[in-house]
């Protein structure tokens, strides 16, 4: 048991990992503990670092690859909380505990008639693990509503508050992938959402979902009925084939050199940028590869969506990285590019 004043919370040792990631990786880690409260967060902090172990916080677990046997406490992030802080005009302020559901957020919003998430539903995950790679889809980033980030710095307990700015939002980047990570456990995220729709559904897959509706006024009840529907039919459910939604970034090339790579590849999707860069369709490329449906024993490409690896059985962290690493290498080879990963490798 560890206490921060009289919050007392209950550390359990050699726990297996696997219930706890949504790829279903087989790891344990040396001891693990769940948090509702800061207060809790920062006794197992405490914790942790009178023992000198790591902390690795976890929400569930769907943007991480657990490569092997973690040395660390493991934190299972449960804080939750919508609270409303703010309100100008149409402009309205939540501070959302970092445990609360991602998707059920977004669902909650819409239901409030507060605006601007549509575009981002059915993204697994946890509030607080939103803003470490900045999710985006269909052309929208978290990036765009993100007022502040309240977190727990991990050596000190210090409470600290990002604003947007610095927390150096990128595409799936932030400061909390960079210099500040592993120093700090997000407890909250502050969102700044909207009464007055603006609607985003340039991204094609989108516009393609909403051709029935040409002439009328799209809304955002449509658009997130669209977005569900398309995630539903291409991105399989991690409770039954385990996986951790896209597992490449797509690449984002240099005006010059994006011009080179089209010619090559006239048929490659291609969106250009605002500062003058093409983001290319990483899993146009995987599939022209030829690595779309490909299975190896239980492991494999799904065969709706080439960018999610699936864990069809009791497969290591090890196994996965080999297989994305083959990828990436015949991705090399044929289009002279690289690719990175989007989750988080631990172990």
């Amino acid at each position: 048991m560890a206490y921060y004043g009289r919050s007392p919370v209950r550390i359990l040792h050699g726990e297996a990992l696997q219930p706890f990631n949504s790829l279903a990786l087989q790891a344990s880690a040396d001891a693990l503990v769940t948090v509702a409260t800061t207060e809790e967060l920062l006794a197992a902090c405490r914790w942790a670092q009178q023992r000198d172990l790591s902390v690795v916080p976890l929400g569930q677990g769907s943007n991480v690859v657990l490569a092997g046997d973690l040395n660390a406490l493991v934190v299972l992030q449960q804080i939750p909380g919508i609270e409303l802080i703010d309100q100008r005009g149409d402009t309205v302020t939540l501070r959302v505990g970092a445990g609360e559901d991602w998707h059920s957020l977004v669902q909650w919003s819409m239901e409030q008639g507060l605006y601007g998430l549509e575009n981002l539903a059915l993204i697994p995950g946890t509030v607080g693990a939103a803003p470490i790679q900045n999710i985006g889809a269909y052309g929208v980033e978290l990036k765009s509503f993100v007022h502040a980030v309240h977190a727990i710095a991990i050596a000190t307990g210090e409470q600290v508050s990002l604003s947007a700015s610095e927390c150096e939002f990128a595409y799936r980047y932030s400061v909390f992938k960079g210099r500040l990570q592993d120093r700090l456990v997000i407890t909250a995220v502050d969102l700044r959402l909207s009464r007055r729709a603006d609607i985003h559904i340039a991204y094609p897959a989108l516009a393609a979902q909403l051709a029935d509706f040409p002439g009328k006024e799209i809304t955002p009840q449509q658009v997130f009925a669209a977005v569900v529907a398309i995630r539903s039919s291409k991105l399989p459910d991690p409770a039954v084939f385990p996986n951790a939604g896209s597992f490449f970034k797509n690449p984002q090339l240099p005006a010059a050199q994006a011009s080179a790579l089209a010619a090559r590849f006239p048929d490659l999707p291609g969106y250009p940028q605002p500062d003058g860069s093409v983001k290319f369709a990483a899993a146009w490329m995987i599939e022209y590869c030829g690595w779309k449906a490909y299975r190896e024993q239980d492991l494999g490409v799904h065969p709706e969506h080439a960018l999610v690896l699936v864990n069809y059985g009791n497969n290591n962290g090890r196994q996965l990285l080999g297989l994305a690493g083959r990828i990436a290498a015949s991705v090399r080879e044929t289009f002279g590019i690289e690719l990175h990963i989007e989750p988080r490798v631990y172990g």
